[in-house]
């Protein structure tokens, strides 16, 4: 884990409820504005469903629920970021509903401390560490970390859906 943070990075923020939270940029392809997500039949509440993005299937999974944060209504802000995840060395491309993009700027590694192992809610295993900018304390993720390899085969299987059965 220290070689990751051991130079400045740019990272990609965005809030979900009143926490902030981060990505390195490097992992981020593009943010979408909220489209309509096609539901996956049983398939847990997280992953919200797919979408059609220029012709590829892109899952879309509701950070929210993932996190055990509470559902809120949909907003003007609410996007999908658009990111790669690896997995058994191969790249998969997942969408991420957030309520809100903040912005990308850079920490370097003396803002950043090792992730708390108490007191969090979110499981410890996928978080980098703690950003601090300013008084503000940032969440910054590990996304390769944090979903399980049985979760990513479903996104896997996902990326193979037929797109005909998908709005564009």
């Amino acid at each position: 884990m220290k070689a990751e943070l051991s130079e400045t990075r740019p990272y990609l923020t965005f809030t979900l409820g009143k926490e902030l939270f981060a990505v390195d940029v490097a992992q981020v392809r593009e943010v979408l504005d909220f489209t309509t997500i096609t539901k996956i039949p049983r398939t847990p509440d997280y992953m919200r469903g797919v979408i059609n993005l220029r012709g590829s299937v892109v899952p879309v999974i509701d950070l929210r629920l993932k996190f055990g944060l509470p559902v809120v209504e949909n907003t003007r802000n609410t996007c999908i970021i658009v990111m790669e995840i690896v997995f058994e060395d191969e790249t998969l491309i997942l969408g991420a509903l957030a309520d809100a993009v903040q912005e990308v700027f850079e920490l370097e590694p003396s803002q950043i401390e090792p992730a708390p192992r108490l007191g969090t809610k979110f499981k410890a295993d996928f978080l980098k560490g703690m950003g601090k900018r300013d008084d503000t304390f940032i969440i910054i993720l590990d996304i390769d970390k944090a979903f399980s390899g049985e979760e990513l085969l479903m996104v896997q299987e996902n990326n193979g859906l037929n797109l005909d059965s998908i709005p564009v």
